[in-house]
């Protein structure tokens, strides 16, 4: 076939020239090629996505080793488990009670089906936590940023989104058409001015989209001037708070609280995939559109609601949460001595959240220096282009209350030789800082 392009292991490919590529193959071809792609990853051990975990998600947990084929221990630094919930036995207590009261599963979508009285306690509790009027709860994280943004929006508005967002808020803007402005990271001069341009001509409603805390980088949008723009050219403020809930603020309220700011935010979206550690999504806002987005967000009305087990986990989770506090405290302890001992190596450590990005320099394999990491038993992820420019490749660290400080030694051990084993094979004479 003329368009099949053989695949020789010999080409530095990643997933961008891999899709580019695969644009000129049919559907047999581009698979079977990317097939190959994936299997010469695995010969030269830089496959380590999907790792076979088995044992509970904690600061250190059991993954399978090909070459030894069984499970060893590794610690954990590429879990967004931040408080470690994951395994909490009240809340695994309380998830077993929920299950024998009300089984397993709704059999359906909530406007149809209807959902159980602890779906509405969960979306009441929310609100109360997010200091918002009303809840409501999505099957997936994904579902409540599309749902969220392509209910609200139509081709007659627009929306002003940062350009480090998360592609599920892009997916939104995709399916509603809505005008949309991407600006750059944090550069609120950028955003002002595609404001008053907006505001000289039209009237239209208009959102301006942000993340408390932003995934790849961990650091947090100045939601207080933020805050006064939206106020200042009419507009509504969208945050998506994702890895902020349960972080962020003297009570893990989230960025809104870290910025003394409760109950300003216009919408506020949050999963329960990171610090729940379960899977589902959430929308924090006015009751009128609460009310609105149940029956115009598609992902909410064409999706099953979530098992009574996991609004259980999330209950029980709100209650350790303000029950513990000392969890939190430990998670912020931990986030101040990482970036310490990582200044000390010369990096430029600073974020107030849990994750922590190290980026790698341009002629660093990231992915054989991967496998160094995954070989010392530290589980973390690895960052690559496209997911991020070329030149912004990191390993991201995810730090939880349970680690230890001896953990976040042989993190920072291991780090330091990777890091002077990439120096020796390039003479590189200086660490590349973090941002």
């Amino acid at each position: 076939m003329e368009n099949k392009i053989n695949y020789s292991g010999g080409e530095n490919f990643d997933l961008h020239s891999i899709l580019l590529r695969g644009k000129q193959m049919n559907l047999k071809d581009k698979t079977e090629f990317f097939g190959h792609f994936i299997q010469d990853l695995s010969s030269k051990d830089q496959m380590l996505c999907m790792r076979c975990i088995g044992s509970a998600a904690d600061r250190e947990v059991l993954v399978f080793d090909e070459h030894s084929n069984s499970y060893r221990k590794m610690l954990m630094f590429g879990s967004n488990n931040y408080l470690g919930l994951a395994n909490h036995p009240y809340i695994i207590k309380k998830v077993t009670e929920a299950i024998n009261e009300f089984g397993v599963g709704i059999g359906g979508p909530p406007l149809l089906n209807g959902y159980t009285k602890l779906h509405r306690e969960l979306e009441e509790k929310l609100a109360e936590f997010k200091n918002a009027e009303d809840t409501m709860i999505f099957s997936s994280g994904y579902g409540a940023n599309v749902g969220l943004v392509s209910g609200l929006m139509n081709q007659d508005c627009i929306v002003l989104y940062d350009a480090y967002s998360h592609a599920s808020f892009c997916d939104g803007i995709k399916l509603s058409r809505v005008q949309s402005f991407r600006f750059p990271h944090n550069d609120l001069r950028s955003l002002e001015a595609r404001l008053k341009i907006i505001r000289s001509k039209s009237n239209c409603d208009v959102f301006i989209g942000i993340e408390g805390v932003y995934s790849m980088d961990g650091d947090t949008a100045p939601l207080d001037e933020l805050l006064i723009l939206s106020k200042k050219y009419d507009a509504v403020l969208i945050v998506d708070d994702a890895h902020g809930t349960g972080v962020m603020g003297e009570h893990g309220k989230g960025t809104a609280e870290a910025y003394n700011l409760e109950g300003s935010v216009d919408i506020t979206m949050g999963t329960f995939s990171k610090t729940f550690s379960v899977t589902g999504g959430f929308v924090a806002a006015s009751k009128e559109i609460i009310n609105y987005l149940r029956f115009f967000a598609r992902s909410y009305m064409f999706s099953a609601s979530i098992s009574p087990g996991i609004v259980a986990a999330v209950l029980a989770g709100l209650q350790v949460i303000k029950a513990e506090p000392e969890r939190l405290e430990n998670l912020k302890a931990n986030i101040s001595y990482a970036n310490s001992c990582l200044n000390n190596l010369g990096f430029d450590s600073h974020n107030q959240s849990a994750i922590i990005p190290l980026r790698v320099p341009l002629n660093m394999n990231i992915r054989e220096d991967a496998y160094e990491f995954h070989k010392r038993g530290i589980f973390m992820n690895s960052i690559e282009y496209p997911a991020v420019p070329l030149s912004q490749q990191r390993f991201r660290i995810s730090l939880m209350a349970t680690h230890t400080k001896q953990d976040i030694d042989r993190l920072v051990q291991t780090i330091d030789e990777v890091w002077k084993t990439y120096k020796q094979d390039y003479n590189e004479p200086a660490y590349l800082k973090a941002s």
